[in-house]
């Protein structure tokens, strides 16, 4: 089900191959301005591809550590696609960081130094380590925020009195 396509970090934020859409686990639902609590498993969708961020026990191609590439069509994919949210606090801040853990082999998801060559020569290898380190922070730097439901915001209403 589904084709599996290599996943790599770049150094320019700006990068237009560089979006991915926050949604729902596999097989839940998640509406539109529903804040991501810590903790929560969720599946991040490639805008470009509409592939998910899937991991599996294969080595990567460069580091050898686990790979994980881009898989699915149209947003579906499988169960290996899910990943928990692990930050601080009780929801993912927009300008916090945050470490994506994979739901079933427990990775973190992570960008050292290996570099590929051609044909997409200077993107780094993203994959999976088991240990969590500085290498598997990560930080939204652009995109379309959307803003907390109604129902989200009485609840915060309701946790302050």
């Amino acid at each position: 089900p589904g084709l599996s396509q290599s996943v790599t970090g770049v150094s320019a934020a700006d990068d237009g191959n560089s979006y991915w859409r926050v949604r729902g686990r596999t097989a839940a639902v998640c509406e539109r301005g529903t804040p991501v609590r810590c903790g929560q498993a969720i599946r991040l969708t490639h805008l470009g591809t509409g592939r998910n961020l899937h991991s599996h026990r294969f080595a990567s191609p460069l580091s050898g550590n686990q790979e994980v590439s881009a898989f699915g069509e149209a947003g579906e994919g499988d169960y290996l696609d899910d990943w928990t949210v692990v930050c601080s606090g009780t929801y993912w801040a927009r300008d916090s960081e945050v470490r994506f853990q994979h739901a079933s082999t427990d990775v973190f998801l992570s960008v050292t130094g290996e570099q590929y060559g051609r044909p997409i020569h200077g993107q780094k290898e993203v994959h999976g380590m088991a240990a969590s380190s500085q290498n598997n922070y990560w930080k939204v730097m652009e995109g379309i925020f959307m803003q907390p439901s109604e129902v989200f915001k009485v609840e915060q209403y309701h946790a302050e009195l």
